[in-house]
């Protein structure tokens, strides 16, 4: 309601000032219009369509039974159930962690080689990097089946290098426990030529002063590396480490190329993924195998953010 006044003698009302009016606030102008929805939009539904839709339909499956001609019923939790009592869990499982593990040394043996790459006037250090990423760039079926030919227990090079000095070698591929080893130093020498390039460009953003300096105070040059180069690369490390264990736990590839369905060593030599690749299509056994997918999904997830959680002591901003 508005006051009003009457001016003496005049008889016209006049309105009484009234409380300032509130300044309106202006609209923050980002001058972007609908450009940030039409570039993030595809990207958006992408992670949508291929990405979330099928973990949930991954997720819906694993509480059901598939027929043989197809159709599926609710079978609640019996496929976890049979997956939790499943004798090849844990063995698969094992497998896949002692996989990871031998892969993981990647990132330091990188470093190392990186460091190496990258010392002040090393000639041809462009075409070393560059000899260490081809393998990166191969498919890995195609590079595992040349490695099928070394590891051969008859005519490989492998034992024929290790005749040379006396070592007697094995049927690699074909042997108990030797199976996994050899598929893990595959995986490790692949991931080598990525582990480098990341690192190497790291590396290029570390100060030289730094090392001037240290050399002046008389540091060795392990221990610039342990006190400069490594605290200075960590989340380049932190990175690789990250990316390394999540490709080591979908391990499926390489066995299945270098070990093969048929050799008789793949029973104790199969990791999570093989599992879920038996059970949804061999045995074809949709409902379980989804609950093997969505088990491994799980497991990933928790050593990501157990990964997450320890970074913070030894991942430092600098």
């Amino acid at each position: 309601m508005t006051a009003s006044t009457t001016a003496p003698g005049a008889g016209i009302i006049t309105p009484a000032p009234g409380p300032p009016a509130r300044p309106r606030k202006k609209k923050a102008h980002t001058g972007h219009g609908a450009w940030p929805v039409l570039f993030v939009g595809p990207l958006v539904l992408g992670i949508a369509v291929f990405y979330l839709w099928p973990i949930v339909r991954t997720a819906y499956f694993s509480f059901t039974e598939w027929g043989v001609f197809g159709g599926s019923t609710w079978v609640g939790l019996e496929n976890y159930e049979r997956l939790l009592s499943d004798p090849e869990l844990g063995r698969a499982a094992l497998n896949t962690l002692i996989y990871t593990g031998v892969v993981v040394l990647g990132v330091p043996i990188g470093l190392v080689l990186a460091a190496l790459l990258n010392r002040p006037g090393l000639r041809g250090a462009t075409l070393y990097r560059t000899l260490f990423f081809l393998p990166y760039v191969a498919m890995p079926v195609a590079v595992a089946q040349v490695w099928k030919i070394i590891y051969n227990g008859d005519y490989g090079v492998l034992n024929w290098a290790l005749g040379l000095v006396g070592i007697e070698g094995t049927y690699w591929v074909s042997t108990p426990g030797w199976s996994l080893i050899a598929t893990a130093v595959l995986g490790l020498w692949l991931s080598l030529g990525f582990n480098i390039i990341i690192l190497s460009a790291a590396l290029k953003n570390v100060p030289r002063d730094l090392y001037e300096a240290a050399a002046l105070d008389g540091a060795s040059p392990m221990r610039q590396f342990l006190s400069i180069t490594i605290p200075m690369v960590g989340r380049s490390v932190f990175f690789l480490t990250v990316v390394t264990v999540i490709a080591g736990l979908q391990l499926f590839d390489l066995l299945y190329t270098l070990v093969g369905t048929a050799n008789p060593v793949m029973r104790d030599t199969k990791s999570l993924v093989y599992l879920f690749w038996e059970a949804s299509f061999p045995d074809n056994e949709k409902g379980y195998g989804a609950a093997i997918a969505i088990a491994i999904l799980v497991i990933t997830a928790c050593v990501t953010a157990v990964q997450f959680l320890l970074q913070r002591k030894w991942v430092h901003d600098v």
